[in-house]
């Protein structure tokens, strides 16, 4: 019966996660910030901001872009990991396990 309802507690936790990744935001940025990328813990990319400037060069810009949706997502990727790893370690269970 414990067992259960420690169950029904990290489901409960990890669905709450998933809302909150839902809206938490990270930014990936290129060239000295000149491209930033906004994306949810969910992974999804929610803005691409690009300086009139870095336009010039369009095989530059998009290295540039693509270095910058790159970071966003590990850092959206790190900071759902993270998350879950502390539903994991709220409820005692050992590092990894999630």
């Amino acid at each position: 019966m414990k067992m259960m309802r420690q169950v029904q507690q990290m489901q409960e936790k990890m669905n709450k996660v998933q809302v909150e990744l839902e809206t938490d935001t990270v930014e990936g940025t290129a060239g000295g910030g000149a491209i930033r990328v906004v994306a949810t813990g969910t992974q999804k990319v929610m803005s691409v901001t690009i300086e009139p400037a870095a336009v010039s060069d369009t095989e530059m810009l998009q290295d540039l872009v693509v270095a910058a949706v790159n970071e966003a997502m590990e850092k959206s990727k790190q900071l759902a990991a993270s998350k879950m790893q502390a539903v994991a370690s709220g409820l005692g269970l050992p590092p990894g396990l999630i």
